[in-house]
């Protein structure tokens, strides 16, 4: 099965087994995991920032930075489809009691100007905004890439009002490999930042949260409230440190392979790619094929690839490492045949 679900279907590496397998361990919750504090070393030096911490998944990254950066009733704007938004569960509402002001963006970048008018005026009518939330690369917007210099006006204004920033960068190394650039020219303009190691890095599980001191340590706290506080963490750390110094280089592979893919299912008559392939999410629209995205994707399985639905007639192919040439080559003879009959 050729499986372009998502970039977080990867198995991991010989190499990542190994390294859970041999991984030194201590109490994580006490600050006693030597791999655990390596990573959260490792990460913080590389994203530019002061410290970092270990966390499950990204969401539950995302989730900590709003409860460490926002009091209840705080308003938190965001771009219109953005993950925090779309993907998880409204959660910033369940657990931080924040709302959500949203803006719709262009091809995931907010507009500067709408987002310091959105900023709320101090009045006894309005909620405080809290926090202003950017994602990069954006996941809805078929893994667009933020420009830097838009996340630099906004990080300025939201400096001028005194507003945080977060950046939910759970696909920023794909940003950050197809620009050919460091980190630190996007983690530059946000105070803390969420990168997911088990998407393009092709880890098993885990994210990482970075900011200053002060910012780690009251997210600590809020993990443990969440019930993320582990303990031999440094089995499922280790893969994650692996990846974060062996997997950055190649990932510029997915980007070739989803422009191929792009590429191919463009050529077919009656279906049309819709996103600028900028890294490794291609989005097809099958509206004039006289099927619904859901029925596109059920034949697509019987063929024996995989894909998911974006919308009535949308469908999302997303490239990682488990994906070679081949597979791409194979999936576009497979779209074709079935489209053409």
């Amino acid at each position: 099965m050729i499986d372009l679900r998502s970039d977080t279907v990867t198995k991991p590496t010989k190499e990542m087994r190994e390294a859970a397998m041999n991984a030194v361990v201590g109490d994580d919750v006490y600050g006693e995991d030597p791999t655990v504090l390596k990573l959260e070393e490792t990460a913080a030096e590389l994203l530019g920032k002061e410290a970092a911490l270990f966390v499950t998944s990204g969401t539950q990254g995302n989730q900590i930075a709003v409860l460490t950066h926002c009091s209840p009733a705080n308003e938190v704007i965001m771009e219109a489809e953005s993950h925090i938004f779309y993907y998880e569960s409204g959660a910033i509402s369940a657990f931080a009691g924040v709302q959500p002001r949203t803006i719709k963006g262009s091809r995931g970048a907010m507009d500067p100007k709408e987002v310091e008018a959105a900023i709320r005026e101090d009045d006894q009518h309005f909620p405080e905004t809290g926090l202003i939330c950017l994602e990069n690369t954006h996941n809805r917007a078929g893994g667009a890439i933020v420009p830097s210099s838009n996340m630099k006006e906004i990080y300025t204004v939201a400096q001028k009002h005194g507003v945080p920033v977060h950046v939910d960068g759970a696909r920023l190394f794909n940003a950050v490999a197809a620009e050919n650039v460091l980190l630190t020219e996007y983690t530059q303009y946000c105070d803390t930042v969420q990168v997911c190691l088990s998407k393009g890095l092709g880890a098993p599980v885990g994210s990482i949260i970075a900011g200053n001191k002060d910012f780690i340590k009251k997210a600590r706290k809020w993990r443990k409230r969440l019930g993320g506080g582990l303990r031999q963490a440094g089995i499922i750390a280790a893969p994650g440190l692996y990846a974060l110094n062996n997997m950055r280089e190649r990932m510029s592979e997915d980007h070739e392979n989803a422009k191929m893919l792009a590429e191919g299912l463009s050529s077919i008559s009656r279906l049309s790619v819709v996103n600028r392939v900028d890294t490794n999410i291609v989005v097809a629209d099958v509206s004039e094929l006289g099927m619904n995205s859901t029925e596109f994707t059920d034949r697509l399985k019987e063929e024996g690839v995989l894909a998911v639905t974006f919308g009535p007639a949308l469908v999302r192919f997303t490239t990682h490492f488990d994906i070679s040439r081949e597979d791409i080559e194979r999936t576009i003879d497979i779209v074709k045949n079935f489209v053409e009959l």
